[in-house]
């Protein structure tokens, strides 16, 4: 039993509350969050970058998905937490667990600020069924975690025309657009990439996403941004911009006069702010404009980030070279001297700013793990022999990259050959994909799934995610998954990334960043924009099919003409080989 969890439960106890739940997320809905945020982490014990934490009296449960389960397996023994393995049979969502468990007349607590008002008034509900009530108001974590980072706001800056493409003015007045058609007075805007990407401004407030904390209200005569003032104090804002600071935004919204309407995502605000407007104020709980305006990436913005691909491909080539020729002639290498080693490329090409999130490199059995981040003193020791599976990326001056490739580093046996394949074809299928422009996430994950699903294989994550423009490696709204309902149109950048993974054998993943792109007859498809080899030591030429194989090669070619220039000579002929046709 942690004894986190002990102290959380003598607070509960002293402020009479019977149940806490704790997502893991900051006042802005964000996936990767400020080490303030990470109550749930210092709770628990559980690393992962996903999961709710929900503590009782008697118990404590922690909902993940299937990204994390055998990490949280591993993380949560013995901690008191009972693993909740979400949307498996027979495994309980939050809401049906709180309608089961809870009793008359209890009370369940949550901080407000960050759970979003779809999720608080869903809980509310429950609790108004049981003749309960809620208390949102109320932030534990300040009682019971007395070393609690600080939070406060690194130095804000903005980006020039030439990354971003179009001005603030220009930005708010396609919004401002959207507005009127949807017959709205005020906008309030919560997630921190869509205050980023309309400023054009960029920050560190959140590790390896450079963004700033903020919101910003779009009002009929101006635009109200809430930041920490003395971060933005280098960063200019437009003319109509009034600068407040971040905490006023609790009592702005109380202020919008009642028979006004306001947009905002639901799914986003949070419940604390939404429970702050005037009982007279209309709330259009729609997606938001700026997520779905971001998400099409405009021609600047791409040829941008192509750019940035380009400097993260020479990078991922260089310690491809590295890692397949000389690494394990070097000495002992382990799952974070290879990690060290990629990031000291990536530092070495031109704009390079930061990681895109903490890379995995997992070796054997620890690949099987999708998100698995290697500890000191208890990392592995990489033998020539089996797979190295490498998730990475950078934030670069110009753009944001994400790409895994799975090395082969000695023998591996026929079943690991053919699932690196079926892995590979999946990956294929779905980067030739033609598809009508109505086509949604869903239809194309059904599509790369096939090849595994013939052979009785299938991963349990999402088969592509959104890429910010300088910004967060996973948005939305676009993604290709089951719960990928977003149309995918052209100017958004999506990842490719099928997998398998054999828990305690190895894991297996390829992954690249894909453009959709639309054809001359009105068809849509997609550009690969990630230039890297796929190790060829894993690939069964007779499993691909001969339009897979034409692809493959076209690919690699495009690999060799794009990166070769970029390399030194020794490495530029091992791309040649690594690169020829198969």
């Amino acid at each position: 039993m942690r004894q986190e969890l002990t102290d959380l439960r003598k607070a509960m106890k002293n402020r009479g509350i019977d149940a806490c739940i704790i997502p893991t997320t900051d006042f802005h809905g964000s996936e990767y969050v400020n080490d303030y945020f990470k109550f749930r982490r210092y709770v628990s014990g559980f690393t992962g970058s996903a999961g709710t934490l929900l503590v009782t009296e008697g118990g404590a449960y922690l909902w993940t998905d299937g990204r994390y389960f055998i990490q949280a397996a591993k993380e949560l023994a013995g901690s008191g937490v009972t693993l909740m393995r979400m949307n498996e049979p027979g495994v309980p969502t939050i809401e049906e667990f709180l309608k089961e468990n809870m009793a008359e007349g209890q009370t369940l607590a949550f901080d407000g600020r960050v759970v979003s008002d779809t999720l608080g008034a869903g809980y509310e509900k429950i609790m108004a069924d049981k003749g309960g009530r809620i208390v949102y108001d109320t932030d534990l974590a300040d009682e019971v975690w007395k070393e609690r980072p600080a939070l406060k706001g690194a130095a804000i800056y903005t980006l020039p025309l030439s990354v971003t493409g179009k001005t603030f003015e220009e930005k708010l007045s396609e919004i401002r657009q959207i507005l009127s058609e949807k017959n709205a007075d005020y906008y309030l805007i919560t997630k921190l990439e869509e205050t980023a990407w309309l400023f054009n401004m960029r920050g560190n407030d959140v590790e390896n996403t450079p963004v700033f904390f903020s919101f910003t209200l779009v009002a009929p005569d101006g635009v109200n941004l809430y930041v920490f003032k003395d971060a933005i104090a280098d960063a200019p804002v437009s003319d109509g911009v009034q600068v407040k600071d971040y905490f006023k935004i609790y009592e702005d919204v109380k202020e919008i006069p009642a028979g006004k309407s306001l947009l905002t995502n639901c799914n986003d605000a949070s419940y604390a702010l939404i429970k702050s407007l005037d009982p007279g104020v209309s709330v259009i709980d729609e997606k938001s404009p700026a997520e779905i305006l971001k998400a099409v990436k405009n021609h600047t913005e791409i040829e941008s980030t192509l750019h940035a691909h380009l400097e993260d491909g020479a990078a991922m080539v260089n310690f491809m070279y590295w890692l397949k020729t000389k690494a394990l002639n070097e000495g002992p290498q382990t799952e974070i001297t290879a990690s060290d080693y990629l990031e000291g490329c990536r530092k070495a090409r031109k704009g390079f700013k930061d990681l895109s999130f903490t890379t995995i490199s997992g070796y054997g059995p620890n690949a099987a793990l999708c998100h698995y981040s290697a500890k000191a003193g208890s990392e592995s020791e990489i033998k020539p022999e089996g797979f190295l599976l490498v998730d990475s990326g950078g934030q670069y001056e110009d753009g944001t990259t994400d790409i895994t490739r799975t090395f082969v580093m000695g023998p591996i046996t026929d079943k690991m050959k053919k699932y690196f394949t079926l892995v590979l074809r999946s990956h294929i299928d779905l980067a030739m994909a033609e598809f009508k422009p109505d086509t949604d996430g869903v239809a194309l994950d059904t599509l790369c799934r096939k090849p595994l699903k013939a052979e009785g294989l299938d991963f349990n994550h999402g088969t592509g995610h959104g890429v910010g423009h300088l910004l967060s490696v996973h948005e939305g709204p676009n993604s290709i998954s089951s719960r990928g309902t977003t149309v995918i149109e052209p100017g958004m950048i999506t990842s490719d990334e099928p997998g398998v993974y054999i828990e305690g054998e190895f894991g297996i993943r390829h992954e690249n960043e894909i453009l959709c792109v639309k054809k001359p007859d009105g068809m849509l498809a997609f550009e690969t924009i990630t230039y890297c080899p796929f190790d060829r030591d894993g690939i069964d030429v007779s499993m691909l099919t001969e339009e897979e194989l034409e692809w493959l090669n076209s690919y690699h070619k495009t690999v060799y003409d794009k990166i070769g220039p970029m390399v030194d000579g020794e490495v530029r002929s091992w791309l040649k080989e690594a690169t020829a046709e198969m």
